[in-house]
Parts: C-alpha cells; sequence; structure tokens
C-alpha cells in the first residue's frame, strides 16, 4: 500500500526549499498527528520521511493489522489508521518531502532563530523549531542468508496486502510480531502457511502466537530455511532442522520477516543525547539540543512506554510546548478542538 499526498499538501516532488514554521521528521502515525496539530495551532508545517509513502512503520510493516489499543477505535486496519490521519492532517495543509533522508542541521537559538535542515537531495528546510518523530530513524530488513538472488523472484521483506498472496503458498521466516502477524493474516487467504523459526521461543505477543498455533498454518521450530528452488521464481524451500532433518515444502512466496537494521543516520551525528538508540527527552518532549523536539517511539525517559496512543500523547506535548519558540506571546495550553463549534 502507497498512501498519497493528498491534494491539499504541497506536492513533494516538486518541493526543494521550504520555509515554515514547524518541522516534523517522520511521517508515522505521531508526525501526522503532529502536522494536524500544528495546523490546529496556526502554524505552517512540513513533513520529510526517508520513506516513499506516508505513514511510516505501519505503511510499510503491517497496513492489514487490526490495531485494537487506539482510543476511539475498538479495531482498525493499519492502512485505515493512516488514512485517517492523512484526512485530519489535510486541513493543516502540510507539505510532504517523502523520499528524502535528512542529513545536515544546523541551529541558531537566538531571539529571531530558527534551524536549517539539509536533504540527500539537496532540498532545504529553514523552520522555526523541530519535531523528531521518527520511530527507529532509516531501516533496512535484514537479509535471509539463504536468499541471495532471490528478492524480486518471490523473495520478499513486506506483506503489505495480503489479497496477493491468495490461493500461493507462503513461508514465513521469523518469530517476530510481524512473522507471527502476517501468519495470522494470510491464514484462510494463502494455500498454505508454514512459519519456520530458528527457536521454539517466540519474540511474538502470545495471543497471536496461540492463534497461528490454533490456525492451519505449520509452524515448524528449531530450523532454518537453507534453500530456495525454482527457475524463473521461487518454487519450494529447503528447511533444515538442528536435528539434522531436511524438509522441503511449496512456496511461491517466502516472507523474510527477521527484524530490521535501525540506522539513525545524520541524527547521530547532530549530537542528540541518545540511550540505546531512543533520544532522551524531558516532561515537554524537549531534547538537549534547543529548538529540537522528540517524540513517539524514538523517544527515552524514565516509564516510556512505545505505543501508538503514547506518541500522540507525546506530539500534542512537543508542538504545544514549541509554542514560545514560534510566537513568544503564545501559550503553551491550546484550547479545546471544540471550542467555538
Amino acid at each position: 500500500m502507497t498512501v498519497q499526498a493528498p491534494s491539499l499538501a504541497t506536492p513533494e516532488s516538486t518541493t526543494r526549499e521550504v520555509d515554515v514554521d514547524v518541522l516534523i521528521v517522520g511521517a508515522g502515525p505521531s508526525g501526522l498527528y503532529g502536522a494536524y496539530y500544528a495546523g490546529f495551532r496556526g502554524w505552517s508545517v512540513a513533513v520529510v520521511d526517508s520513506l516513499p509513502e506516508l505513514g511510516g512503520q505501519v505503511s510499510a510493516l503491517y497496513p492489514e493489522k487490526a490495531i485494537l489499543d487506539v482510543a476511539g477505535f475498538p479495531t482498525v486496519k493499519g492502512r485505515e489508521l493512516v488514512d485517517q490521519l492523512v484526512q485530519q492532517a489535510a486541513s493543516a495543509r502540510p507539505t510532504y518531502l517523502l523520499d528524502r533522508t535528512a542529513t545536515g542541521l544546523e541551529i541558531d537559538d537566538g531571539p529571531d532563530g530558527g534551524l536549517v535542515m539539509t536533504m540527500d537531495d539537496g532540498s532545504v528546510v529553514r523552520a522555526r523549531t523541530m519535531v523528531i518523530t521518527a520511530g527507529i530513524g532509516k531501516f533496512t530488513a535484514r537479509p535471509l542468508p539463504s536468499g541471495d538472488g532471490w528478492e524480486g523472484r518471490g523473495l520478499v521483506f513486506f506483506v503489505p496486502s495480503f489479497t496477493e498472496y491468495a490461493d500461493r503458498d507462503v513461508v514465513i521466516v521469523g518469530g517476530g510480531d510481524s512473522a507471527f502477524d502476517w501468519a495470522a493474516g494470510l491464514d484462510g487467504i494463502a494455500r498454505s502457511v508454514t512459519v519456520v523459526h530458528r527457536r521454539d521461543r517466540f519474540r511474538a505477543h502470545q495471543a497471536t502466537v496461540d492463534a497461528v498455533l490454533a490456525s492451519d498454518a505449520e509452524v515448524i521450530t528449531n530450523a532454518e530455511v537453507t534453500a530456495l528452488r525454482g527457475d524463473a521464481v521461487v518454487e519450494e524451500v529447503e528447511i533444515t532442522t538442528k536435528a539434522g532433518e531436511v524438509l522441503t515444502r511449496p512456496a511461491q512466496a517466502v516472507v523474510a520477516a527477521l527484524g530490521f537494521v535501525a540506522d539513525l543516520g545524520a541524527m547521530e551525528a547532530w549530537g542528540l543525547d541518545l540511550e540505546h538508540r531512543h533520544i532522551r527527552v524531558d516532561s515537554s518532549m524537549r531534547t538537549n539540543l534547543p529548538r529540537v523536539f522528540a517524540a513517539g517511539d524514538i523517544t527515552e525517559y524514565d516509564g516510556k512506554v512505545r505505543l501508538i496512543a503514547v506518541g500522540f500523547g507525546e506530539v500534542a506535548t512537543a508542538i504545544n510546548n514549541a509554542a514560545t519558540l514560534i510566537d513568544p506571546d503564545a501559550h503553551v495550553f491550546p484550547g479545546h478542538s471544540s471550542d467555538g463549534s
């Protein structure tokens, strides 16, 4: 799934230099809600993301997953949540700069100061303040050791849509949330689903594991996929157990759900206070750098809980606490959105 920037947004493909009040780095749920909130405060906003689509990890990793812990939604698919956030953010008329990676950052913390961010394609954004909502920065999928040369021939790292796997044999390699979410979603759609994991314990949420174990999916543990076979595209996989047994399973698709290698890129060179690849913030979501705030999964503080719902509150806190940097006469409390309705 690709969520395009709405028509009310400035076309990201033609924008090279932008001047705004608020720059948001990261177009996931927290970043999109932050764009809405900046607009609610009456400020101009630009959103930068290294991915070519809106929605961050939700769009990239689990657009079809049912999300159960967002307030007001008994259940909502990832893509539906992103769609709603994009529509909400459209009221701010955000400028989206997608498929671009932030590289340089210069900060002037004087009375009329601001910051200047450069990107890998030469784009420049000037802003009064910045909020970093990039969940794990720029990320790449961990490779499947036996999958060299098979990408584009049946080997994939994401499952953006379940329907394209209808009536196909699918082998999923991994034991984390993505592997089991995709296995659960493909059950009843794919002709067969086989999960292969090198251990007999899983990192995935136990309820999802139980659902997959109770489904028609086959789960093979203490084993690895050691070979992919086929002509133009993959047709079967070889699975070798720790006991030395060699198994063969049909497969027209192999999903390597082995996690991702996070790369915070230039953020590591900006002087941010990082702790285990997360940004330390205070209760107002301020980082150690002037005019720079952070919100969402990338933040770290005592008691931090990494949930989409928490990110929404954090980015609203960040945007409102940035108010005086944009307008010295502004108040942190914005009033209620229902005022005057």
